[in-house]
């Protein structure tokens, strides 16, 4: 298994990532570089396989929230959320169509905000949309090799990549905006994932929304 992250603030997480795929006897090792630099993306691809001879599944869960209105928004902004939100995820997909064993696996972790009517997330939700696009292009392309491509539309996440940027009142709002109640446990995701890149093949090209009725379409 290979792990990625992108700056020391992660290194902790993907290290504990590291530890537990070992402690359940599997081999894995960290890489740690800036994805919006294409080469990297590359690298990482290739010394995967130069580790462990091949790769089965790809599963890209780069992302950057940003919560700022539409009028403040900057050009520099605009092009960091473009680079991380949009460009990873269709180099990541061109790189696994290229490097997947037939019959692979590649899903992306995209936003429930997809499908939401809101502001203030213009360029989050904006530059995650174009996902949906690479994922039923590349499912088209890659199908004749058996190769399956979906993304997983996650709620508002219990986790710090949400409260970073969320006031006190969002945050209650959102706990309360889902049918089921509450924000969504990574632990709700995690199978739904496992599914999708197992006995859940034959789903492809298709964008899952996974939270609880937070939104819908």
């Amino acid at each position: 298994m290979s792990i990625h992250y992108n700056s020391d603030a992660t290194k902790p997480d993907a290290e504990k990532t590291l530890e537990e795929v070992k402690a359940l006897g599997a081999e894995a090792f960290i890489f740690q570089e800036d994805l919006t630099k294409i080469e990297n993306i590359t690298r990482f691809f290739d010394e995967t396989i130069s580790k462990f001879g091949g790769i089965d599944i790809a599963i890209n869960t780069v992302g950057m929230v940003l919560k700022k209105p539409f009028v403040d928004t900057t050009e520099a902004e605009y092009d960091s959320m473009s680079n991380i939100n949009s460009k990873v995820a269709y180099f990541f997909i061109q790189e696994a169509g290229k490097k997947l064993n037939d019959n692979g696996k590649i899903c992306t972790i995209v936003t429930s905000l997809l499908a939401a009517y809101t502001g203030f997330y213009s360029t989050y939700e904006g530059m995650k949309a174009p996902i949906e696009h690479f994922t039923r292009a590349a499912s088209k392309e890659f199908g004749e090799r058996g190769i399956s491509v979906t993304a997983v539309a996650p709620g508002p996440m219990d986790t710090p990549f949400f409260y970073g940027q969320e006031s006190d009142d969002a945050v209650a709002y959102h706990k309360s905006a889902s049918a089921l109640g509450g924000l969504t446990d990574i632990k709700d995701i995690a199978p739904l994932v496992e599914f999708l890149v197992s006995d859940g093949w034959w789903i492809t090209g298709q964008t899952i929304f996974a939270n609880g009725r937070y939104t819908t379409r």
